[in-house]
């Protein structure tokens, strides 16, 4: 070991003498040289850097040169990562610096990108320059060399905001992790953003985008974009909504008193205009038309005193007499006197004579004569006028009779939604835009308006509607629309449609079928909707999928060892209106069943669903059924008693006990304004394959499962998507027309047509629609395909009524979405069901209830009290003359409860009953065992029947649990 060691000592000595012979002959050499040149000398300094290495970036696979530059130098050399590099991979030179006159050298080495991935170690990949001189060693800074690169995703992506004018903005924005680090910079609609020529932006928080104060042209899609020496990203569009809510303008002065003489009102009004609404903003709180009281003086209009005594004789054979109009004097604009206030007359007393005659039996001939010629000449221009007139007005009917109105625009023929001018023609012509405007036959007025039309007959149901390309400029004129139209409603008078409701309403509309009619009603579809099946004995259940209408056959109904095949149809088309009388209305669907010879033991229950708010001040409700032939008599009215048939009306169906099969309907009648029926407001959206257009459709139909089936089916066929969950309205027999709006719609992304943005069904047609829906279609363009998404606002308001809000959101892509389930019931696919399924209440425990209550006892009748307790009190006479009441009862109760399936109600009535009987003192007569098991019967079979009753109804729930 001591011989190595001392081997090693005397290598390491060798080495370094080698190394200092070395430098002082290269020493020497420089002097040499520096003399010979005369350069001045530096010898006495260390090295010093001109340029040291900077930081570097490899971009995909290019290699950089990291360079390095000192004076004076004899060597330079790069050492990277603790190691020297190669000499061999040096590039240097060396040059004299003109100012100084020092010798410089330069040096350059080349790191490739497989040089920094191949470095593992805890720094990332550097390298330093090292400068030797006769005095000795400089080094550089150290320079990292990195490879640059940017992910796609941004963390934080910019989100969507609505908020009000006025208010901040901030858009969070994140970039994607990149080496370097990425610079950002936001874009409005494509173009860059600069918070040097804009003083409420600013840009320059943590790549955040803040506006210190939102306006209107603040609204726009904004994208943030991310960028370094590698790549260029963009996030996800942002769209930024300004709104501005509504703000009421003053107020107007008060009106004058309404009525000429007594009580009456004084209104004002205000809108919210200032400012209107925008892009979703929220409308005006409060009244827009405030009410005061006020009190007219009544005119009175004056009256004649009494004449006075005539004066005295004249000379020109004359006297007069006078009276004045003060009894009473006119005052606060009364009427005055109608008459004379002085009256003449001839008068002789003997004393003018003329031609030996008295004055008085001289008959003027001139005066008559010319009184004469005055009179026929009158009546010759007057009737020459009316001639006139009458030909003019024939003239002008034969070139309008087809339509109606005057129409003055010719393009309106060519489209479904356009402006026409027209004329107000005369009173109860349905055609006219406002059924409820008094008509002016002296002065011609013009007006313009959006239409609807009624497709042909022989047109598919809902025939789309063409479409108008026209940009719309602010949802302002939206909101004025809607509140012009309601004015005009509100000041027109309204007596041109009968207020007592007693007139025929509707037939004028039954008339014009087949014409051109304004926002008229889709015509049904005119198939008709059948089902049928066998039942024997143990009867069952037919129904019609998703109409609200079904027929129960009780058990033992049909004979043992028979059966019926029956049927049940719902009739369409316009059959049914021959059966409407004066203002009378369908309120359901027209149900026939049968077969005609059918012949039953007990009552069939039929269910009608209807679309009535029922009640008896303002509804006359009656049962129509169609005779053999073909006609139609009313069977009963609903709030009278009746024992041929029975009927019960809940708030939505109707449940008819029935004996003879046939064809039923259930017709209504308003006998005040204060009738409501009760509308279904559905809208749907589709669009239009290759175009930039989206079609939305609104339907407006009576509330029943069978009309609005045909709405869906319609809209299936043409591939029309639900937008929103379908909403009630109350109509109202007031006499005004309903208006459907469509409001805030984003004016930067969607166009519409123009005058399409507030459309109106007559009163009639809404009113009188008989379970055919009405509809009109909203068609608008997408500025950009872009856009995805459209929100906006549906109103549907019936004026000096109601108003219903359809919100629309949704995506507008054309990809193939999900069917929207409309109809939600259980039996939407079963038609018929025989035996124990149909029924709620097996049939052992409803035998023993019908032996339990159709016995007499000491109290009466105990059907009554069950009848009682099943709130089915009324009509009783019905029940009294079936063979079992208490089948019936229970058949009624079924068919009540078909969809509920609650025996707990059941349960309860007759628990009711057990303690009512419990109560009760035993009977006196003990000798009377017959009357004893029954009361016994009552009290132990009622608890029994209870207790099963129960467990069944939780045997089923608990079915559908495990189910």
């Amino acid at each position: 070991m001591g011989a190595l060691t001392r081997g090693r000592y005397l290598v390491l000595t060798g080495v370094l003498l080698l190394v200092s012979c070395t430098v002082s002959v290269i020493s020497k050499g420089a002097t040499g040289d520096a003399h010979s040149d005369s350069l001045p000398s530096a010898q006495g300094t260390l090295p010093h850097f001109i340029q040291e290495p900077e930081d570097a970036y490899i971009v995909k696979s290019n290699p950089i040169k990291l360079r390095c530059r000192a004076t004076p130098a004899l060597q330079i050399f790069f050492k990277c990562n603790g190691e020297w590099v190669h000499q061999n991979e040096h590039f240097s030179h060396e040059y004299k610096d003109l100012n100084t006159g020092l010798k410089v050298r330069e040096v350059m080495i080349n790191v490739s990108r497989q040089q920094v991935e191949d470095f593992h170690g805890p720094e990332d990949y550097w390298c330093l320059c090292v400068a030797w001189s006769h005095l000795g060693t400089s080094k550089s800074r150290k320079a990292t060399v990195r490879i640059a690169y940017l992910r796609k995703n941004f963390e934080q992506d910019p989100q969507g905001k609505e908020v009000p004018i006025n208010g901040m903005i901030v858009l969070h924005c994140r970039p994607p992790e990149g080496v370097p680090m990425a610079e950002v910079e936001w874009l409005k609609n494509e173009e860059i953003l600069s918070s040097q020529t804009d003083e409420n932006i600013d840009t320059r928080a943590d790549h955040n985008l803040i506006i210190n104060e939102a306006r209107l042209s603040d609204s726009g899609n904004y994208t943030c974009l991310a960028s370094n020496i590698v790549a260029r990203r963009r996030s996800t569009t942002a769209t930024v909504i300004v709104f501005v809510n509504g703000g009421w303008s003053l107020w107007t002065e008060w009106s004058a008193c309404n009525v000429p003489c007594g009580r009456g009102v004084q209104k004002r009004s205000r809108t919210c205009t200032n400012p209107a609404p925008l892009n979703g903003g929220a409308f005006c709180e409060g009244m827009s038309v405030q009410k005061i009281t006020c009190n007219a003086l009544c005119p009175i209009d004056g009256g004649w005193d009494e004449w006075s005594d005539w004066t005295a004789c004249s000379s020109q054979c004359e006297r007069q007499r006078t009276r004045e109009c003060n009894s009473p004097t006119p005052r606060h604009r009364g009427k005055m006197c109608d008459g004379n206030s002085e009256a003449t007359e001839n008068c002789t007393d003997g004393l003018c004579t003329q031609n030996r005659k008295l004055l008085h039996d001289v008959k003027p001939q001139s005066m008559d004569s010319s009184n004469d010629v005055a009179l026929y000449s009158g009546l010759g221009a007057g009737i020459i006028a009316v001639a006139i007139l009458v030909v003019a007005v024939m003239l002008y009917r034969k070139n309008h009779n087809e339509y109606g109105v005057d129409v003055i625009d010719s393009s309106a023929l060519a489209g479904g939604f356009q402006s026409f001018n027209f004329k107000t023609t005369r009173q109860g012509n349905p055609l006219l835009l406002n059924s409820a405007m008094q008509p002016d036959l002296t002065v011609g007025r013009a007006y313009s308006t959006p239409l609807c039309f009624q497709d042909g007959t022989d047109k598919e149901l809902f025939d789309p509607l063409p479409d108008i390309k026209v940009k719309v400029q602010s949802t302002f004129m939206v909101s004025l629309g809607v509140a012009e139209r309601a004015e005009f409603h509100a000041k027109a008078p309204a007596e041109t449609f009968p207020r007592d409701l007693g007139r025929d309403c509707c037939t004028l509309d039954r008339r014009k079928k087949g014409l051109l009619t304004l926002n008229g009603p889709l015509s049904a579809s005119p198939e008709q909707r059948r089902i049928n099946g066998v039942f024997g004995r143990p009867g069952g259940r037919l129904v019609v999928p998703n109409t609200g209408v079904s027929l129960l056959v009780p058990h033992g109904a049909v004979a043992e060892n028979m059966s019926w095949e029956m049927y049940m149809v719902i009739n369409q088309g316009e059959a049914s209106d021959q059966m409407l009388e004066g203002c009378e209305i369908l309120l359901g669907p027209e149900v026939t069943y049968g077969p005609p010879g059918l012949d039953l033991f007990s009552p069939v229950a039929m269910t009608i669903a209807h679309c009535a708010e029922v009640d008896a001040e303002n509804w006359s409700i009656q049962l129509k059924r169609k005779t053999q032939d073909s006609k139609w008599e009313e069977v009963m009215s609903v709030e009278e008693e009746s024992t041929s048939c029975y009927c019960l009306m809940d708030s939505s169906c109707c449940h008819l006990l029935l004996d003879q099969p046939g064809s039923y309907a259930l017709v209504g009648e308003p006998l005040t304004q204060a009738a409501v029926k009760r509308l279904k407001l559905a809208v749907f959206g589709s669009t239009e394959a290759g175009s930039l257009s989206y079609s939305l459709r609104v339907y407006c139909v009576d509330d029943t499962p069978h009309a609005f089936q045909g709405v869906v089916a319609a809209e299936n066929s043409r591939g029309g998507q639900l937008l929103e969950e379908p909403k009630m309205l109350p109509f109202r027999a007031n006499t005004f027309s309903l208006q459907v709006s469509i409001q805030d719609v984003p004016q930067f992304l969607w166009s519409i047509k123009p005058f399409t943005t507030c459309q109106e069904f007559s009163f009639p047609q809404v009113w009188c629609s008989n379970q055919r829906p009405l509809h009109c279609a909203f068609s608008l363009e997408r500025y950009s395909p872009a856009t995805g998404q459209l929100s906006c606002k549906i109103s549907v308001r019936q004026v000096k009524g109601h108003e219903q809000i359809l919100q629309v959101y949704t995506a507008v892509a054309e990809t193939e979405k999900e069917s929207v389930p409309f109809f939600m019931q259980t039996d939407c696919t079963i038609t018929s069901q025989t035996g124990p399924r149909a029924f709620k209440i097996p049939l052992s425990i409803r035998q023993r209830i019908c032996a339990t209550f159709d016995t007499a006892n000491a109290k009466g009748k105990d059907w009554q009290l069950l009848a009682q307790k099943l709130h089915l009190d009324r009509n009783l006479g019905y029940f009294a003359k079936q063979r079992s009441p208490s089948a019936v009862i229970l058949s009624l109760w079924e068919a009540r409860h078909q969809d509920t399936a609650d025996l707990d109600s059941l349960a309860s009535a007759l628990e009711e009953i057990g303690k009512i009987h419990s109560k009760s003192p035993p009977p006196r007569d003990q000798d009377d065992p017959e009357r004893v098991v029954s009361s016994n019967h009552i009290q132990a079979g009622g608890v029994c029947v209870t207790d099963t009753l129960t467990n069944r109804n939780t045997h089923d729930s608990a079915a559908d649990d495990t189910g």
